[in-house]
């Protein structure tokens, strides 16, 4: 069976957890042997990373560093999880990826996309999924949900217009890569996106 990679992306608030969590049973049903990630995090050395991108503390962090930690935490969780898991036929569901610092530090920050991309090649060496899912979900919807949840991280505390650029970010990229990116609109039923995901899997399977 070959490996297949898939990941789930979207603002804060849209609801990735609960889809990866009921596509890794639909793939299991397929066969698969499934490995669940996040990015950042997933493994000891980036999970530290994780705790350092996202401490409400540290006010100070300049805009390349953000740019160059995420890089660094995956670039451990390409090599420790996802290459292996891959190459021994796991499907792998990532909870964001390459494509969020594309948005969030790329279009949020204002460092550019194209630099992001450029930064990440050495990290993700020739990594990239296969396909992609964008929860597409208005800012203030997003970051009204994440507020009921729990504690907003550094990240979530930024501004609406921070979360709204995010937002546009992601819905250009969508436009930019519809081979491999589903844009799908988080606020419909949770059965129903499934059913998408699931419609989209099957083809792409």
């Amino acid at each position: 069976m070959q490996g297949i990679f898939i990941t789930m992306e979207g603002p804060d608030g849209a609801g990735k957890s609960t889809q990866i969590d009921m596509l890794k049973e639909f793939l299991e049903e397929k066969g698969y042997d499934v490995l669940i990630t996040r990015d950042p995090g997933g493994n000891e050395i980036s999970e530290a990373i994780r705790g350092v991108i996202l401490n409400k503390e540290y006010t100070k962090m300049g805009h390349m560093t953000e740019l160059l930690l995420y890089a660094a935490a995956r670039a451990q969780l390409v090599k420790e999880n996802i290459m292996p898991a891959l190459m021994s036929g796991k499907a792998v569901i990532a909870d964001r990826f390459v494509d969020s610092s594309a948005v969030y530090q790329g279009i949020g920050r204002g460092l550019g996309v194209d630099t992001v991309y450029k930064v990440n090649e050495f990290a993700l060496q020739g990594i990239m999924p296969d396909m992609t899912f964008l929860m597409d979900l208005d800012a203030k919807v997003g970051i009204a949900r994440k507020k009921n949840q729990a504690e907003l991280d550094r990240m979530e505390s930024e501004t609406l217009e921070f979360h709204e650029k995010v937002v546009e970010g992601y819905r250009l990229l969508a436009e930019q890569n519809k081979d491999r990116i589903v844009k799908i609109d988080a606020s419909l039923p949770i059965l129903d996106i499934h059913d998408i995901i699931i419609k989209h899997v099957k083809e792409k399977l």
